[in-house]
C-alpha cells in the first residue's frame, strides 16, 4: 500500500493573490512556492498547508472551473481572541462573531475571498464525555 506523505486543501480562486493575502494577512501563513496560477503556504512547519489554484487552470478538469463552495475550513490556533482583533482590523466579512462555545472552544468565522467559510478555533478546555 502507498504511504500518504500529506494532505492538504486546494482552494479554487479567481482571485489567487487576494486568497493568498487573506491567508498571509489574518494568520501569519507563508508563501512557499507561487506562480501566476498557484500558491502553496505553510504555517509554522511544512506539516501545515494550504494551496490557492486558479480555478480556470488547465490543471483542473473543465467541467470545475468554478469556485468552491460549500467549504468550512478550521484552523486551530492559540489564540483565537488575538486573530478576531485581527480580522476586525482587516475589514473581513464576518459570518460568526467571537464567542465561546459549551464544547470547550472560543472561535470565530469569517468569509475568505472566494465565499469560503474560515472557522478560527482555540481549544479552551476538554468537556467531560459524560
Amino acid at each position: 500500500m502507498t504511504q500518504i506523505k500529506s494532505i492538504f486543501p486546494d482552494i479554487p480562486s479567481k482571485d489567487i493573490a487576494a486568497s493568498r493575502d487573506f491567508y498571509v494577512g489574518l494568520l501569519g501563513l507563508t508563501v512557499a512556492w507561487e506562480s501566476d496560477w498557484y500558491v502553496l503556504l505553510h504555517g509554522d512547519g511544512p506539516d501545515i498547508q494550504l494551496a490557492i489554484v486558479e480555478h480556470g487552470h488547465d490543471s483542473i478538469p473543465a467541467n470545475h472551473h468554478h469556485a468552491a463552495s460549500g467549504v468550512l475550513i478550521t484552523f486551530e490556533v492559540d489564540d483565537a481572541t488575538a486573530l478576531w482583533g485581527r480580522a476586525q482590523e482587516l475589514k473581513l466579512e464576518v459570518a460568526q462573531e467571537l464567542r465561546d462555545e459549551e464544547v470547550g472552544q472560543r472561535h470565530f468565522m469569517v468569509l475568505d475571498p472566494n465565499g469560503l467559510l474560515v472557522d478560527v478555533v482555540e481549544t479552551l478546555f476538554v468537556p467531560d464525555a459524560n
